[in-house]
């Protein structure tokens, strides 16, 4: 590959990997549905190598020959398949941590240049948060159920603000698009205190 080559966008896929949400058949499909629109947008799937809606969209991905990269939480091949029981087939290439799932999902949102959240619990919640603090681009595909039909109550309960780069969407398609566009216009900010802000934000910082 050229060196001067632009690289590929990341973006992390988050969300249920067991619970009731893999039992919503209008679920899985978006999260397939959401694989195949992230590999047709020439980025690359992210996620925890996990079974459930993040491994439908790696699956998506895997149909429309997009390139899919797991971070296991496991140290080994072996501790992935037997201690996780989490699948390996539809991954162009996994990490394995050794990590644990809480750091894990730190690699996962740390390793993309966005994320995407559906369906979701606990697990699903902590990844908004942190991605969330540290200022990520987030896409929410809305109509999977779980913690992503309740984003604004959660935010609004924590007293944080609904910001521009936090983007809802129940169109696979459409959420990508405005993911992507998401980055682009985020690319001119810079960072202060680890996290990444807007212009704004840091004029809002140097005056406070």
């Amino acid at each position: 590959m050229n060196k001067h080559t632009v690289p590929k966008i990341k973006i992390g896929v988050m969300g249920s990997a067991s619970g009731p949400t893999l039992n919503n058949k209008a679920a899985v499909k978006k999260a397939r549905e959401l694989g195949q629109e992230i590999a047709k947008q020439d980025c690359i799937l992210v996620n925890g190598a996990c079974p459930g809606l993040p491994n439908e969209a790696a699956i998506g991905a895997n149909e429309e020959d997009g390139f899919v990269l797991g971070i296991s939480p496991a140290f080994s091949e072996e501790e992935h398949i037997h201690k996780y029981r989490s699948p390996q087939g539809e991954y162009d290439l996994i990490i394995y941590s050794g990590m644990g799932f809480m750091e894990r999902d730190i690699i996962n949102i740390r390793s993309s240049d966005a994320i995407v959240i559906l369906g979701g619990g606990i697990g699903t919640l902590n990844e908004f948060t942190v991605a969330y603090d540290e200022g990520k681009v987030i896409g929410v595909l809305l109509g999977t159920g779980g913690i992503s039909n309740h984003v604004p109550e959660i935010l609004d309960m924590c007293d944080r603000e609904l910001t521009p780069f936090l983007i809802f969407d129940g169109n696979p398609k459409k959420l990508i698009e405005k993911v992507r566009k998401a980055i682009a216009d985020k690319k001119g900010s810079k960072s202060a205190d680890e996290r990444v802000t807007s212009p704004e934000e840091l004029k809002f910082k140097k005056q406070g």
